[in-house]
């Protein structure tokens, strides 16, 4: 292969790679349209799709099952501190929210792919049942379960929760 022949073949890869790139972020950007079903239906979250992208407190599966959140301090001050601690995570917003849902949005870093959390407080059992999807892909490489489990551990650690 001759020097044109490889300039031309590497500025083609660039262009493809430019392009490639320039479609995925596009596509991030939208973060898809809220899904349907959202909040509290017959008294609960909705069920995790067949998709290994979600994490619920209510699932059967195994691999999309996750604990509820069990209140230590009490409920009201509890409900608070759950709320104010989503607010404050990074690339979060609070999308609505009553006296005993919440449902916020967070996106990634680098693509800004959307997620969606949801809590539903159960005041008579002491827990907030969770629920955490993605909204685009089928893999989420562990990100809504990881969540989960790091705001558990903030709110263990000022004793919201056990």
């Amino acid at each position: 292969m001759n020097k044109r022949n490889a300039d031309l073949q590497a500025r083609q890869t660039v262009r493809l790679l430019l392009l490639l790139a320039l479609c995925l972020a596009l596509s991030a950007c939208t973060g898809g349209k809220r899904p349907g079903g959202l909040g509290i239906n017959d008294g609960q979250l909705a069920p995790c799709p067949d998709s290994p992208n979600c994490v619920s407190s209510r699932a059967a599966d195994g691999d999309q099952q996750i604990a509820p959140l069990a209140l230590q301090a009490p409920t009201e001050l509890a409900w608070e501190k759950v709320k104010t601690t989503i607010a404050a995570l990074p690339r979060t917003q609070i999308i609505s929210q009553t006296s005993d849902y919440l449902h916020a949005e967070f996106r990634s870093a680098v693509f800004g792919f959307v997620d969606d959390l949801e809590l539903h407080l159960l005041p008579a059992e002491r827990i907030i049942e969770v629920r955490s999807a993605s909204r685009r892909g089928t893999y989420d490489f562990g990100v809504n379960r990881k969540r989960l489990e790091e705001l558990r551990e903030k709110l263990r650690a000022d004793e919201t929760i056990r």
